[in-house]
């Protein structure tokens, strides 16, 4: 597969191992004290990072709306970023984005012509090129622009699954909208209700024998499929649905057939989602701007996305309960949003805009403001969010574990580490140096008096007193420690990898 190569192609390609992982500080919780959903404030590569051990695997949608780099100045950001520095900038986000998504997950990302086919090509490296899943057309403003040589009137949405064939079976199709719904009639008073006909052919080259024959109507007209056309059903098929009323050959019996499709069953199967999306129907950045100025009485961002927007989206690709995250929150779209669809979200956001739009924002829709998406979606109000920074580095410059960690951050990590999943412990205080079983080993971390002191240095040095304490298990074992008395002649007998605190535990 065709790569995109850059000046510093090699060294961004590290980045994101490099990089440390930082604990997150909580700062403070806004309305249901028992709220998952989260704000960081922060880098968002190093706040991506710090996800890694909790969240790997489990977020079922991604939307980023990234700088465009169209050399132009925004308040809030510089959108003047050098080719390079955006490319370098980006691949190791996706890298991490790619390794929070979930097996049915996906990710979409807004862009426009100035970067966008490049970020098709370092997409389709990291995410797979099979696993892309469409283009979206946006039509982001209705005016049109007469200061420039073309009026340029949408953005695309480029779109990934981490697994396309799991994507395409789980996604959500589109409710019917009235234009549809106003297809639907019932000429011939069926007790199923409302319907409208389709084509029974189908292209020539798809069929097999049985589906080339000739159909007699009712009125006694013999018809034959089109030329390059066969039926779309055998014979026998056919005589099914005739029996059963699902063929209609017109008021007199004498037209060509048409399957008869109820609007019950469509509204079951909805509507494939297309790929050109109107103004019209999910808005556009003047309306978001308004919308914005209005919630948070401050000026708002050159070109937000309409919660309209992001409504389609989640719609799609999410159900309630799903983690929903946006790594570059910008005004704070997508978490109101996913706030008012019942959605669990993340939201990362550098910039002191987190602080002075996305939290009041997220306050206002925890009061029940009715904007946006509000009214579709009958939002009244509730929920919370925590708000978190950046804390320290789990290792300091030295490689030692930083002395603010306590057992909870530093067991996550380790089990990230080891498992490549997140870690499902307490997030207080711990009672068991047990860290869980993964591939029928077990992990455990002896660390910070965990065993509440037993032993040499507070119980983080593995000794046969130790060991008795430890919750036994009878397969292999893998522990974490300061230092340990057993010859390795001793730790072969038992079962055990002894790893060494900080040494083996991977920071980077």
């Amino acid at each position: 597969m065709p790569i995109l190569h850059w000046l510093t192609r090699e060294n961004d390609l590290k980045t994101s191992g490099l990089a440390p992982y930082r604990l997150l500080d909580h700062v403070a919780t806004y309305g249901d004290a028992n709220t998952e959903n989260m704000l960081i404030q922060g880098d968002n590569l190093d706040g991506l990072k710090a996800l890694l051990p909790y969240y790997a695997g489990k977020v079922k949608c991604i939307y980023i709306d990234p700088p465009y780099n169209t050399r132009s100045a925004f308040e809030h950001y510089d959108d003047n970023l050098e080719h390079t520095v955006w490319l370098s900038m980006m691949y190791p986000r996706l890298e991490i984005l790619r390794e929070l998504l979930s097996e049915n997950g996906s990710i979409w990302v807004s862009i426009d012509d100035n970067e966008g086919h490049y970020l098709k090509v370092i997409m389709d490296e990291i995410f797979g090129r099979n696993n892309f899943v469409a283009t979206i057309i946006w039509e982001k403003r209705k005016s049109r622009e007469n200061r420039r040589a073309f009026s340029f009137k949408h953005d695309f949405i480029l779109t990934y699954a981490k697994s396309k064939i799991i994507f395409d079976k789980c996604r959500n199709p589109m409710p019917l909208n009235d234009d549809v719904k106003a297809r639907y009639k019932n000429p011939d008073n069926d007790h199923r209700g409302d319907w409208q006909s389709i084509a029974i052919t189908a292209q020539a080259g798809h069929g097999t024998k049985l589906q080339f024959y000739t159909i007699t109507t009712p009125s006694g007209r013999t018809v034959d499929p089109p030329k390059g056309n066969c039926w779309r059903f055998t014979e026998s098929k056919l005589a099914e649905l005739i029996a059963d009323n699902r063929i209609y050959f017109g008021a007199a019996g004498a037209n060509v057939p048409r399957q008869k499709k109820f609007l019950l069953e469509s509204e079951d199967s909805g509507l494939t989602p297309e790929t050109i999306w109107y103004a019209d129907d999910v808005g556009t950045n003047d309306t978001a701007k308004r919308h914005i100025n209005a919630v948070t009485d401050s000026a708002s961002f050159d070109n937000p996305k309409p919660e309209e927007l992001l409504n389609r989206i989640l719609h799609i690709a999410t159900n309630p309960g799903d983690i929903v995250l946006d790594s570059f929150l910008g005004s704070g779209t997508t978490a109101a949003v996913a706030h008012k669809m019942g959605r669990q979200y993340i939201g990362i956001e550098i910039g002191e805009h987190a602080v002075t739009h996305c939290i009041p924002r997220l306050q206002k829709v925890i009061e029940g403001e009715q904007g946006g998406i509000s009214k579709a979606v009958e939002w009244q109000g509730g929920g919370g969010f925590r708000f978190y920074r950046l804390g320290e580095a789990i290792f300091d410059d030295n490689g030692q574990i930083n002395k603010d960690i306590r057992f909870p951050q530093l067991a996550a990590h380790v089990w990230f580490s080891e498992t490549k999943t997140p870690w499902h412990g307490q997030t207080g205080d711990e009672t068991s140096p047990l860290l869980g079983v993964h591939d029928n080993t077990a992990y455990y971390l002896l660390f910070n008096g965990i065993l509440k002191d037993k032993s040499v240095q507070g119980g983080n040095v593995l000794t046969s007193k130790i060991l008795e304490a430890l919750p036994p298990y009878a397969g292999p074992k893998v522990i974490y420690g300061e230092r340990c008395l057993f010859s390795l002649a001793r730790l072969a007998q038992l079962d055990i990898t002894f790893k060494h605190t900080p040494y083996d535990i991977k920071g980077r």
